[in-house]
């Protein structure tokens, strides 16, 4: 088995407005991300960084490939603990602490709310989080906190 795996993206800087970088506010900071196979991502900056706001921004990537990698890693554990998810969602925050020019994250936050079959599931998937956190790469890979809120339904509760 091949235990490394290498990943690869382009990005193309398209916030060239006509005199590419020749001052602070003359150029845009508008990126395209590319995988093969996959429609590009529109990127930029985020607005406090002179960005548009209607694309994404490197920070609000970090945050999604942390959401995401600890969702996937859950569905996985829950398959293997017979926890059936019907539903997951999450509503992810981050928060980043600029210093001068630069800066670092200092913690990110998931809140999943997942629904599960039957309550007496519940309890198992509310473990099932500490066990999907070891397994994230994502968050394995960074320097940072990320904690877990987690919120557990029971499909078909009117709660």
């Amino acid at each position: 088995m091949n235990n490394l795996h290498e990943y690869s993206v382009g990005v193309e800087w398209v916030g060239n407005r006509g005199t590419g970088t020749s001052g602070y506010r003359a150029y845009g900071r508008e990126q395209l991300i590319h995988a093969a196979h996959k429609p590009p991502l529109e990127g930029s900056a985020d607005p406090t960084f002179h960005g548009n706001k209607d694309r994404w921004n490197p920070e609000e990537l970090l945050i999604s490939a942390l959401a995401q990698c600890h969702m996937l890693s859950y569905l996985h554990v829950a398959v293997r603990h017979e926890i059936v998810v019907t539903a997951y969602t999450d509503t992810a925050v981050g928060v980043l602490r600029q210093e001068g020019l630069g800066g670092a994250f200092e913690r990110v936050t998931l809140r999943p709310r997942v629904t599960v079959a039957e309550a007496s599931m519940v309890a198992a998937a509310r473990t099932a989080h500490a066990e999907a956190a070891e397994l994230c790469f994502i968050a394995n890979s960074v320097n940072f906190e990320v904690h877990h809120e987690p919120e557990i339904w029971v499909a078909g509760d009117p709660a």
